[in-house]
């Protein structure tokens, strides 16, 4: 039995110490495994890196096509830019002047609309704030009181002329004020409409660039026209972000002039209505 159980031991050792030397091989073939696969991957990304440098392929931000630009294509970059953000200013200051120009007319009409005579409307806008169209106001009351100096106000013989000139004066006034709301309107529809062709000035140039590059280097690879073609490209872009704001902005502030424009049509209509009552009131 002792013979018997010493043999068996012996078996069990000789098992315990194959295993290990068979789990230490297959570790050592796992590592091994893992570094050929390492291998495998490096030599794939040196080999494709030996690639595109072989066909000129090259990776190229646009940051580097910006210092790629030629001198001429970075005039035009700036000559657009500053048109954008010359756009973009008018847009707040027409915003806040029409705003204003609105309020300060709503603010008029309903406290001129509260007169029924001349005298009335005269004492009540002269409380008000100076204005585009109290100006107006005070054009057509000058023109009536030169009238009433002249004795003429209660004549009706005298009142088509009456009417016409307090109608001139007011119209002169409110041409005045929509010129004033107006302001760098001629500007702005001048970005917008050539813009565009000062982008397109710099395409020109830069396709020239790379097809001069082409010529002199013999490559039609990237990275001989990426500067130039990407620079032609951005010159588009910088006219289209000009022209597009500029359009708009000059199309909401012309919206907002003939609104105003309207507005004090109605008004010239109601204020020469006002002293037509009161020159018939007088004379009856």
């Amino acid at each position: 039995m002792t013979l018997i159980n010493s043999l068996l031991m012996l078996a069990q050792q000789s098992g315990a110490a194959t295993g290990a030397s068979g789990a230490s091989g297959q570790a050592a073939s796992g590592v091994a495994t893992q570094r050929s696969a390492a291998e495998i991957e490096a030599a794939r990304d040196a080999a494709a890196k030996t690639g595109d440098a072989a066909s000129g392929r090259t990776e190229v931000s646009l940051w580097q096509l910006v210092e790629q630009l030629e001198p001429l294509e970075i005039g035009v970059m700036i000559i657009l830019a500053l048109c954008a953000i010359y756009a973009v200013a008018l847009l707040f200051e027409k915003v806040y002047v029409m705003r204003r120009a609105s309020g300060q007319t709503r603010d008029f009409l309903a406290a001129f609309r509260k007169a029924n005579s001349v005298e009335e409307a005269e004492a009540i806008i002269r409380k008000q704030p100076q204005s585009g169209i109290k100006s107006m106001f005070d054009a057509g009351m000058a023109e009536v009181r030169r009238t009433q100096d002249l004795g003429l106000y209660t004549m009706r013989d005298a009142r088509d002329h009456t009417m016409q000139r307090v109608a001139s004066a007011m119209s002169t006034r409110q041409n005045d004020h929509l010129e004033d709301l107006g302001s760098s309107m001629t500007f702005l529809a001048s970005i917008g409409a050539n813009a565009p062709f000062i982008g397109l000035f710099g395409t020109v140039w830069g396709i020239m660039m790379a097809f001069v590059r082409i010529s002199s280097t013999q490559s039609t690879s990237l990275a001989v026209v990426a500067g130039p073609i990407g620079g032609a490209l951005l010159a588009t872009a910088a006219g289209l972000a000009a022209a597009i704001p500029a359009v708009l902005i000059y199309n909401f502030a012309a919206k907002q002039i003939s609104k105003q424009a309207n507005k004090l049509d109605d008004f010239a209509s109601e204020f020469i209505s006002l002293v037509s009552r009161d020159m018939d009131r007088r004379a009856g």
